[in-house]
């Protein structure tokens, strides 16, 4: 019996000692970085520019894997189907991690129960813009022009149900003004609206607003962060501007399949903070209008679910339904 148990023993304590030893040479082969959407876009941009420093920090190439379609929900469902084992992650965002949820009730995903979170890593800065035509310098002067004037300003947007939308939702319900949704296909198209004075407000991109901008063609009035933005110093944040408490980004991150081991996450992540380190990196983001966004996998765990009821409600409210 006692040769038995030492036996079992012997084997028990060769499997903990196989486990730590394959956890502590992770990563062992190449990482496929998931992105939902088409190369050249503004996810694609930054999860290169990241996946290029994680490839030197993890000894490891990270290869960016496109799978668009579906509004991202393809890619995103892959990555959520994908073998739990740290070498395929999925960039994800606000849009599909907390818009999409509360738009399609048959979305092939849950975006909490199927996914271990390892690490927000960029997050892009809306601007409240209006056409110059508008006679508004401030959040607070926009504010007193529309409020005695229900919807007779309208707002353009990149879609129904897109950031750009439920951001302006979100501070038409803050500020107790109403105005006119006018969607477009696309930010590109409700930009070129608001240039061209068929739409009077709208909130855009930092990397969008910024030519035009300095091109006298739009007028930004503030920015979406708590904080003012570094890209833009010279803009107040809403929240400074009266609106308390305004605060709305499209945010990125890394998700790994759920179950995947935490030991493998942890690696990831100190890696993905690491890198947001590199003054490279940091000048390739700022040049597309991101800003890095460092944090622990718990934090990003608590940002998923924080940003499903922020936009549970705001969609709920407004009565948003998709296209």
């Amino acid at each position: 019996m006692k040769a038995v148990l030492n036996t079992a023993v012997f084997f028990v304590l060769a499997g903990i000692a196989a486990s730590a030893g394959a956890q502590s040479t992770y990563p062992s082969k190449p990482i496929r970085l998931v992105v939902a959407f088409a190369p050249g876009g503004g996810t694609d941009v930054a999860a290169r520019a990241l996946a290029h420093q994680l490839s030197g920090l993890l000894g490891q190439q990270v290869v960016i894997e496109n799978r668009p379609g579906a509004g991202g929900t393809i890619g995103t469902e892959f990555g959520a189907r994908a073998a739990p084992d740290g070498y395929t992650l999925l960039v994800g965002s606000s849009a599909a991690f907390a818009i999409n949820p509360h738009l399609n009730p048959k979305l092939p995903y849950d975006p909490v129960r199927d996914f271990a979170p390892v690490g927000a890593f960029a997050k892009l800065i809306f601007v409240l813009d209006v056409h110059p035509s508008v006679p508004a310098r401030s959040v607070k002067d926009l504010i007193a022009i529309a409020r005695p004037h229900p919807r007779r300003l309208n707002f353009g947007s990149s879609g129904q149900g897109a950031t750009a939308h439920l951001a302006t939702e979100m501070f038409m319900s803050r500020a107790g003004v109403k105005m006119t949704h006018v969607p477009y296909k696309g930010a590109g198209p409700a930009m070129t609206a608001l240039i061209a004075g068929e739409v009077d407000v709208l909130f855009d991109s930092m990397l969008t607003t910024l030519p035009q901008a300095r091109a006298g063609r739009v007028r930004p009035l503030a920015v979406t962060t708590l904080q003012r933005s570094a890209l833009m110093p010279q803009l107040p944040t809403i929240d400074e501007s009266g609106v308390k408490g305004y605060e709305l980004v499209n945010w990125f991150g890394i998700f790994a399949p759920a179950g995947t081991p935490r030991a493998a996450v942890d690696r990831l992540n100190a890696a993905i903070n690491a890198a947001l380190r590199q003054p490279e990196l940091n000048a390739r983001l700022s040049s597309h209008g991101v800003e890095p966004f460092l944090g622990t996998p718990d934090d990003l765990a608590s940002l998923v679910r924080s940003e499903l009821a922020k936009y549970g409600k705001i969609i709920r409210d407004a009565d948003i339904k998709s296209e």
